[in-house]
């Protein structure tokens, strides 16, 4: 039975990912300091340890008790707005803390990584899809977090034997068919969250961050993919480090954009109803298009998309703010 270990286990993706891992017989230990994330989350069949990845005394001794097989580093934060107000808290935690916790586990010989992270790496694209290739041109603090750590991850590569998958992810929306786990946000800035919220009358109004993009309907463009799909990713990611492959890059998305505007009617169908919104400011850092080629995903691991549908992922997201809110 391999080892994972397992960084912000209690977050949205890294309790997803921690499902399907326990489902498909890995044995997974999750750290979380839980500032954003929710233990509630974190499945009864991982090992939780309660600790901040740059604790690094208690770091080590994890890490003597176990013999790990691979790292999934999920631990960050995670929200655009607040980055730019607070950009040096997003360097400490995404980029300064990352690298002393990985730092450690390379010392004790765990030299396998999956990395989040993130597709705003490469800031404005206009009209092309983005590849792995491309110039990266970030355009908030958290995104050049994102992007001094990967940068951390490809020099350590080329002085010592650790392998990295680099997943840029695309925007993570929905939940799994069990409702096990779902995104949990005091401060929403995921825009399906936020139109759920306003769904279930959580929150009375949606506000449209600018509608002067040069887009087709005036509002910014984003590749949404499932959770479940990116669990996925994961999953195959795993397999293919643990099986001695050599380190990559991927985007994560579906390679299909749709406008803010777009993605508010669709649930509005869904809901047979108008969702009560309003036009505000552009949000600062905000890109206009931001959409995925996954062609290098796909050629590598003759990867097809499971859910690949916008309703089924508002669907998805609908019905875990539904579930959540019994418990609120």
């Amino acid at each position: 039975m391999k080892k994972i270990l397992l960084t912000g286990g209690a977050g949205y993706i890294g309790s997803h990912v921690c499902n399907l891992l326990i489902d498909k017989n890995y044995k997974v230990t999750v750290i979380d300091n839980l500032e954003t994330g929710n233990k509630f989350l974190i499945p009864k069949r991982a090992k939780f340890e309660l600790c901040d990845i740059g604790n690094t005394k208690k770091i080590e001794q994890i890490l003597k008790k176990e013999n790990f097989d691979i790292i999934m580093h999920f631990a960050g934060l995670i929200r655009v707005d607040e980055s730019v107000k607070k950009p040096k808290k997003y360097i400490l935690y995404n980029y300064e803390k990352s690298k002393k916790f990985l730092e450690i586990c390379f010392k004790h010989g765990l030299n396998k990584v999956i990395f989040s992270s993130t597709a705003a790496v490469y800031g404005n694209l206009k009209n092309k899809k983005a590849k792995e290739t491309d110039k990266l041109s970030p355009l908030n603090p958290y995104a050049l977090s994102k992007m001094k750590l990967e940068n951390y991850l490809i020099k350590k590569s080329k002085i010592d034997k650790i392998n990295y998958v680099i997943l840029r992810y695309f925007n993570v929306a929905g939940a799994e068919k069990k409702l096990r786990t779902g995104l949990v946000s005091k401060h929403a800035s995921h825009l399906i969250k936020i139109i759920c919220e306003v769904a279930t009358n959580k929150r009375k109004l949606l506000t449209i961050n600018g509608e002067n993009y040069n887009t087709k309907d005036g509002t910014p463009i984003r590749d949404y993919i499932h959770i479940s799909d990116l669990s996925d990713a994961h999953l195959i990611s795993a397999e293919y480090l643990l099986n001695k492959g050599n380190s990559q890059i991927f985007n994560c998305g579906y390679s299909k954009g749709y406008s803010v505007k777009q993605v508010i009617f669709e649930m509005e169908k869904i809901l047979k109803r108008k969702l009560p919104s309003k036009i505000g400011k552009r949000r600062k850092g905000d890109s206009e298009r931001v959409v995925a080629n996954i062609s290098k995903f796909k050629k590598y691991f003759s990867w097809q998309p499971k859910y690949n549908n916008l309703n089924l992922i508002l669907k998805s997201a609908l019905a875990w703010e539904k579930k959540l809110k019994k418990y609120e």
